[in-house]
């Protein structure tokens, strides 16, 4: 089976999507946030200091999450679509004030309500010494 990839339409809608996302994440707006992720038990967000397994344990975890030092550069990113349905969305990132940069990405699938997070995962990486 073979794939399109980038089908101009689809990969809009991922951007679009991801843009998206990544304005209400700086603005710490958890409804959005909720509603970008895929309501489902195998849905899974891996963080810089979770693992969160489930809707419900991400939603949990955004409820509680601080809305300070939320602010960030997004750099380097590459939105990915293949065929019709299915995408993927990676950055990288430094928070403000921080000389870390953090690597993001997510899984994207359409369904009925739209295109939802499956699958997301962030980390750091450590400035090398010397």
């Amino acid at each position: 089976m073979s794939y399109e990839i980038n089908i101009p339409d689809v990969l809009a809608e991922v951007t679009a999507a991801f843009q998206r996302y990544e304005a209400a994440l700086v603005s710490n707006d958890v409804a959005v946030l909720d509603e970008l992720f895929f309501k489902h038990p195998v849905t899974l967000r891996f963080g810089v200091t979770e693992n969160l397994y489930g809707y419900d344990a991400i939603a949990a975890f955004r409820s509680g999450r601080s809305p300070a030092g939320l602010a960030r550069r997004i750099f380097n990113t590459v939105i990915t679509t293949y065929g019709r349905d299915f995408g993927t969305a990676n950055t990288e990132f430094q928070r403000d004030g921080s000389d870390k940069t953090g690597r993001q990405s997510h899984t994207w699938l359409r369904t009925p309500d739209g295109w939802r997070i499956v699958a997301a995962h962030v980390s750091l990486l450590e400035q090398p010494k010397g």
